[in-house]
């Protein structure tokens, strides 16, 4: 994986950046990044839409004419599928369209995504994204600086929320703003993920996002597992029935009471 420059808001280079093996290895799956887009589609779902059906629709509880000698087809209901105004027939109700996804299965994809991006260098990387007030102004200048003013989609990557950045880039219509990966709970942070990187054009991001990258998903830290206990191993059963065998087994004394005169 080649390095990426980071530099600063006037275009000079302030630095670089290269992954270890632990993201620089992965390469796009292509099945798995399917999945990872598929499930996270599914998941964005509300499922509430809902439709009624015969016997939930108000009215047509009589016969709309009677049985016979009329010359019609024979009806049961005005709200049967088939009359204006009638149910469905085979009604759309509430679902739950959630998939689940192996971990390690959507950050080997989101990562893979990531790699083909940085190959096809479309990720732009600076030394800082952040404006004192919320100013669009600010935010077109930042875009404008790094050629990305007339780029379709823009996917901007934060280290953290902040509201001042997020309302800045908010009125520009071809960018869209997401956070890195955290450990910790945020309400307002929403990671980039795996349909985020296929569908932008260009990247922008920081060298803190790629650090906090490097650090989740590339393994740079260790996990320290806790130490079990061994617990004593049981002898085998026929050595154990031997042992018992062999050992000499003592018959308990038989206690005699002495006679006392007055038992006698």
């Amino acid at each position: 994986m080649a390095k990426l420059e980071i530099k600063d808001a006037k275009g000079k280079v302030v630095g670089s950046h290269e992954f270890g093996a632990g993201i620089a290895s992965v390469e796009p799956l292509t099945h798995l990044i399917h999945q990872a887009v598929v499930t996270e589609e599914a998941n964005s779902r509300q499922g509430t839409q809902k439709a009624k059906t015969r016997s939930e629709a108000r009215g047509g509880g009589r016969k709309p004419y009677k049985q016979k000698k009329t010359g019609n087809a024979r009806q049961g209901s005005i709200r049967a599928p088939h009359y204006a105004h009638g149910a469905m027939a085979f009604a759309v109700a509430p679902r739950d369209y959630t998939k689940k996804m192996n971990r390690k299965e959507r950050r080997i994809a989101i990562v893979g995504a990531l790699n083909a991006q940085i190959t096809a260098g479309n990720v732009l990387v600076t030394d800082k994204i952040s404006f004192a007030q919320p100013k669009t102004k600010e935010a077109a200048a930042l875009l404008s600086q790094f050629g990305l003013s007339d780029v379709r989609r823009v996917l901007v990557v934060m280290e953290t929320y902040d509201a001042s950045t997020y309302k800045s880039f908010a009125n520009l219509p071809n960018v869209v703003v997401r956070t890195a990966p955290a450990r910790g709970e945020d309400a307002h942070s929403v990671a980039f993920s795996a349909r985020d990187l296929l569908i932008a054009h260009k990247i922008l991001t920081t060298g803190n996002v790629l650090k906090a990258i490097e650090a989740i998903w590339g393994g740079s830290e260790a996990t320290v597992e806790p130490v079990k206990e061994e617990k004593p191993k049981r002898a085998p059963k026929a050595a154990a029935k031997a042992e018992d065998e062999a050992a000499p087994v003592e018959k308990p004394k038989r206690v005699t009471k002495k006679k006392t005169g007055d038992e006698a």
